[in-house]
């Protein structure tokens, strides 16, 4: 394979992060969707660490976007933390033809891909390396026949490993949200989730930060149960929009473990929706 002036090949560019500036023109990896596929938008939501409620951002902001009567599908791409198939109530197996899957739909019409809809049985564990991870989550894009969707969400594994990378370089993604909570080291898990999309040339939408307070039930008072935000510091310095601060809401708590999350409108993500 001929080499670029910089001494670069073709393949060397794939991740790096001067492929714009170092005088090669970087290859295109992207893969096309299912033939029977026709999606106008893909949205990732990522996080640069666990636990910060990236699935319960990503199930929100697809519901929210039902309610508008978009026709909206979730991309679960955590293949070894899959929840999105639970919070919805589907226990099913997803079906195929001869060359393509189906994906489940909830209740209120959302079109749901899932390591748990092909598993066996669904707590089985996924014991599988990277690379074999990675390839999966491009069948979702390839052999899934996800239909006419107005906006795909692409629930992300936390940090910046094989998966993410694949999503990025794979899916034509039209934007990332990132999501965090407040505790101190928030800047830095930003600033790890915002540089890893900026070096794949994907727009940052915003932040949206989970776990910001929790309202007294007697007094209405709000309770910073992990410290003050720095949130609005961290967006500032990035200048990226912070598109929403969810409390610990029991009744959004609820709907997930009740598998009824189809019903929930999550009212703090709004300014969410009016940003995609």
């Amino acid at each position: 394979m001929a080499e670029q002036q910089n001494g670069c090949s073709p393949s060397d560019c794939a991740g790096c992060a001067h492929a714009d500036s170092c005088g090669s023109k970087p290859q295109d990896f992207r893969k096309p969707a299912n033939a029977s596929s026709h999606i106008r938008k893909v949205i990732a939501v990522v996080s640069g660490k666990g636990g910060v409620g990236k699935s319960m951002v990503t199930a929100s902001l697809a519901r929210m976007m039902r309610e508008q009567g978009f026709s909206v599908g979730i991309m679960d791409a955590d293949i070894t933390g899959p929840s999105i198939p639970k919070m919805y109530g589907i226990h099913e197996k997803a079906r195929g033809t001869e060359d393509a899957i189906l994906p489940c739909e909830a209740k209120d019409g959302t079109k749901i891909m899932s390591i748990n809809l092909l598993l066996e049985n669904e707590s089985d564990p996924v014991i599988w390396r990277g690379p074999v991870i990675a390839g999966v989550v491009t069948q979702f894009w390839t052999d899934v026949i996800w239909g006419d969707l107005d906006y795909l969400f692409v629930d992300m594994p936390p940090g910046t490993g094989d998966v993410p990378l694949t999503v990025f370089q794979s899916l034509p993604v039209d934007g990332v949200i990132i999501v965090t909570s407040p505790q101190d080291l928030v800047k830095m898990i930003v600033k790890k989730a915002y540089g890893m999309a900026r070096q794949m040339n994907i727009p940052v939408l915003g932040i949206v930060e989970n776990y910001s307070y929790l309202k007294c039930p007697d007094c209405g008072k709000e309770i910073k149960v992990f410290g003050e935000s720095r949130i609005d510091e961290a967006a500032k310095e990035l200048d990226i929009p912070v598109l929403g601060k969810m409390p610990i809401d029991a009744e959004l708590a609820g709907a997930v473990e009740q598998e009824r999350f189809y019903e929930i409108s999550n009212e703090y993500l709004a300014e969410a929706v009016n940003k995609i």
